[in-house]
């Protein structure tokens, strides 16, 4: 630290009116991150992105959802250690665990997952057509949790903070540095699941359970999924069927058979409540991540964005200048870079601008492309954007990737398709068409010689396909 450079003041912890999980008091560390330009950014990313177009009620932002997400997985974490306290967690490990749930999500861009899903990847597509491979290969590969690891450590470093984490506790010196384990629980570490190293470095093998909180590689179950699901619903009015609370309340950790670590696990009398999780998680997507409205919008807005991206750029370090499409790699500039965006295009009058502007204008006027026919696949389409829908394990059942404890054992077990466990064979659920690909509109890329674009009728589009030799499950 510099002399004289001011130190962030340790403020008082906050109580939190949240509209999902009631009143959540937060600890000081977590206010003094909460108070800083990097996370305050995130009032201004829309959570469901352009999904706000088409639901009224979807107008919560990242900023809510990571509170919420920084309060779960507080209070898993120290459910576990009041039920188990010879897992020695600390208080060190719950405040780690309780800081990467709350900056998760810092790496967002605008509309969150439009950014890096539907913005960059016609950005890269440009690049490859221009022949940068090397520009393409980068922008498909970034993602926003990357992102979130870089904004991290720049808000710490703006904001001084490492005192401030230092008086609180954390350990910031390798070995077991606190500030590598809040990184590994919002990015793991790259792994072969079947080479028995242990990966990671923030903490060792006899606490990897901790690492399965925030952000649950293994089966998708985590804290973070708990309050999407619940503050997604809410929002959008649709039905939430998932009780996190009894999750947490069943929640264990035992050592598991087949590689002999420990794990978080749930009472194999919970199988139905597990599957009320992906199953909800699953209409959430297909009702509002996947209306045909809402995908037709956000690629909208991603088209506007291609078409402002040399025209809009942001001051980043060493006052360097950089565009929608570069800024996240400099946080400075990234920090700029909201759905602001939006309006700052809308409200322009450069004539750079121009197409860009008429795209949102026909968003806010409702002038946009009519939406045909939706058809299942058993494959993929060449040059076609498809939506591909599961469970969040593409063609898995993921509650085959949990461990179970039953009440008398101390071991946790794997439901097999071949020795089921007694609980999970009584319930005799599952999960059918576990994945399938959905053909939802037609991209105004293809020429209309090659398929029938102007067309009105559905009938044509599925006649179509089928001169073309595709093969469909269903219509």
């Amino acid at each position: 630290m510099a002399e004289g450079e001011p130190v962030a003041k340790k403020p008082a912890g906050k109580v939190f009116n949240d509209p999902i999980h009631g009143h959540i008091e937060l600890h000081p560390l977590l206010i003094a991150i909460i108070d800083t330009p990097q996370f305050q950014r995130l009032r201004n990313i829309k959570q469901l992105g352009g999904a706000y177009f088409v639901y009224p009620g979807a107008s919560h932002n990242r900023f809510e959802h990571s509170l919420g997400v920084a309060y779960l997985a507080g209070q898993l974490a120290e459910a576990l250690r009041t039920r188990q306290p010879e897992l020695n967690i600390t208080d060190e490990d719950i405040l780690c665990v309780q800081i990467a749930g709350l900056c998760h999500d810092l790496g967002h861009g605008p509309f969150s997952h439009l950014y890096d899903g539907t913005f960059l990847n016609k950005i890269a597509e440009k690049k490859k057509e221009e022949g940068d491979k090397a520009e393409d290969e980068r922008l498909r590969t970034w993602k926003h949790e990357q992102g979130s690891c870089d904004m991290f450590d720049h808000l710490v470093k703006e904001n001084n903070l490492l005192p401030l984490m230092k008086d609180c506790g954390l350990k910031l010196e390798e070995p077991h540095c606190d500030l590598d384990f809040i990184k590994e629980m919002i990015v793991h570490p790259d792994s072969d699941e079947k080479n028995q190293e242990w990966p990671y470095k923030g903490r060792d093998k006899d606490k990897a359970f901790l690492y399965d909180i925030v952000s649950n590689k293994r089966n998708g179950v985590d804290v973070d999924k708990f309050d999407y699901l619940a503050r997604d619903s809410h929002h959008l009015g649709i039905q939430n069927n998932f009780d996190h609370h009894r999750y947490i309340k069943f929640a264990s950790v035992h050592l598991c058979e087949n590689d002999g670590r420990k794990y978080i696990c749930t009472r194999d009398k919970e199988v139905d409540n597990m599957y009320d999780l992906f199953y909800t998680r699953h209409c959430l997507h297909r009702r509002a991540c996947q209306h045909k409205v809402y995908k037709i919008i956000e690629d909208m807005i991603a088209e506007a964005f291609l078409e402002a991206d040399d025209h809009i750029q942001f001051e980043g370090s060493n006052k360097e200048k950089f565009t929608l499409s570069t800024a996240m790699t400099d946080m400075k500039a990234y920090t700029k870079l909201t759905d602001s965006v939006f309006e700052e295009i809308l409200n322009s009058s450069s004539d750079e601008l121009s197409t860009a502007r008429r795209i949102l204008q026909k968003i806010q006027s409702r002038k946009i492309p009519k939406f045909l026919v939706e058809i299942k696949l058993e494959e993929t389409i060449k040059n076609w954007e498809v939506t591909k829908m599961d469970y969040g394990m593409k063609d898995k059942d993921p509650v085959e990737h949990m461990y179970f404890y039953s009440k008398l054992g101390s071991t946790a077990k794997k439901p097999s398709p071949e020795q089921p466990h007694p609980q999970l064979k009584a319930a005799g659920v599952g999960m059918p068409n576990l994945a399938h690909q959905l053909v939802k509109k037609i991209p105004s890329s293809r020429k209309e010689t090659e398929c029938p674009t102007t067309i009105s009728s559905a009938v044509r589009v599925k006649s179509w396909l089928a001169s073309k030799g595709v093969t469909r499950r269903s219509w």
